[in-house]
Parts: structure tokens; C-alpha cells; sequence
């Protein structure tokens, strides 16, 4: 692995590069290099990076490990499915965690997280539906599950965590053709319910 000025082939010397190696998934040993980096700092940011994503490393930015993510699941699902994923993602959660590390994301940033969505509201002091939270809180334990999954993070940290939202709206209740029926024939001997609790108890 290597980080150096780069003088080579019309390069001038106030670009970086970078040149490393790396294994691939038949084992074979391969080189990676990438040029024109402004600082030392970037171009070693870049190298760490690419090599923990070549590796599978845990230590990985989570930001990083996000596009390893999509790029594993884009061929799995359909376009539509993938879509509505990337948008959540892109909106709800790669902006939150993205300057952490995979492994270093503990149950308290997804508390923290869970209650910045909670706590949004819109300019009519509307926030997200529950069922739109459920959606969100789902994503982000999918991505943590592929990586528990397929590329050995010990555990799910969003285990702790209750999740945010509900799966389903409020159910609503439907008369059945007998029950209206009674209530039908009821009505004619008492003209007026009083209150709609009136109606709740017929039923029960």
C-alpha cells in the first residue's frame, strides 16, 4: 500500500496517488491505483476506504457501506421496490450515519435517530405518518441485517431498539350484513341514538 506525490507520466507533483492491492473473490492478488487527489489526507481517506470496502471490513464508513448495500441488492429486487428504497435511504438515513464507522453504530445513535423523525413536523405541525416511519425504521434495519448477514458485523445494533411507527393504519370496523340488519330493525323501535357510544353498545 502506498500514498505518494505523484511525478509520473505528466503529472507534476501537487496531485496525490494512490496504489494498493488487494485480494478478490476467486483469491487472486490485484492492484487498484487512482491518481489526482489535492492532499495526503484524501488520497489515504480514499485508500482506507477502498480497502475496507475490497475486504469487507466492519470498520468501514457507513456511508461506504450503504452504496455496498444497493450495489448487492439492485439486481434482487424491481425497479419500483429499489426506487422506494434508495429514496428512503438517501433522505432518512444515509445523511444521519454516513461519517460513522459500520461498527462503531451503537442502539443509542438509532434512539437518537428514531427520535429526530419523531420529533419533525411539517409547516402545518403534521409529522410522518406511523406506517411511513415503520417503512423508514425497516430500511435501516435491512441494511444493518445484509451486514450482519453477509459481511460479519456481530451484531444488529437496531435489536435493542423498539421500533419506530406501526405496520398497519387503524383498522376500520365494517358492519356484516346481519349486523346491520339488527341495527336496521332496531332503529325502527328506538328512533333516536343519543350519542354514537349508543351504537357501539348495540353492537356489543
Amino acid at each position: 500500500m502506498a500514498v505518494y506525490k505523484d511525478k509520473w507520466n505528466g503529472y507534476n507533483g501537487d496531485t496525490w496517488r494512490v496504489a494498493c492491492y488487494y485480494k478478490d473473490w476467486q483469491g487472486k492478488r490485484v492492484k487498484h491505483e487512482k491518481r489526482g487527489f489535492a492532499t495526503k489526507k484524501e488520497a489515504q481517506a480514499y485508500e482506507h476506504e477502498y480497502l475496507a470496502k475490497k475486504t469487507k471490513d466492519i470498520n468501514m464508513g457507513f456511508g461506504t457501506f450503504i452504496d455496498i448495500y444497493l450495489s448487492d441488492m439492485r439486481p434482487q429486487l424491481k425497479e419500483s421496490t429499489m426506487a422506494n428504497k434508495e429514496h428512503i435511504i438517501e433522505t432518512h438515513i444515509r445523511k444521519y450515519f454516513e461519517n460513522k464507522s459500520l461498527s462503531g453504530i451503537s442502539s443509542t445513535d438509532i434512539l437518537q435517530w428514531q427520535n429526530e423523525l419523531l420529533g419533525k413536523r411539517d409547516d402545518n405541525g403534521k409529522g410522518y405518518s406511523q406506517t411511513y416511519l415503520r417503512s423508514v425504521n425497516n430500511q435501516l434495519n435491512a441494511i444493518f441485517n445484509h451486514a450482519y448477514r453477509y459481511y460479519d458485523l456481530p451484531k444488529n445494533p437496531c435489536f435493542s431498539n423498539k421500533k419506530m411507527g406501526k405496520s398497519k393504519t387503524k383498522e376500520m370496523l365494517f358492519w356484516t350484513l346481519d349486523e346491520y340488519t339488527q341495527f336496521s330493525e332496531a332503529m325502527k323501535k328506538k328512533p333516536v341514538f343519543g350519542r354514537e357510544s349508543d351504537v357501539v353498545n348495540f353492537l356489543h
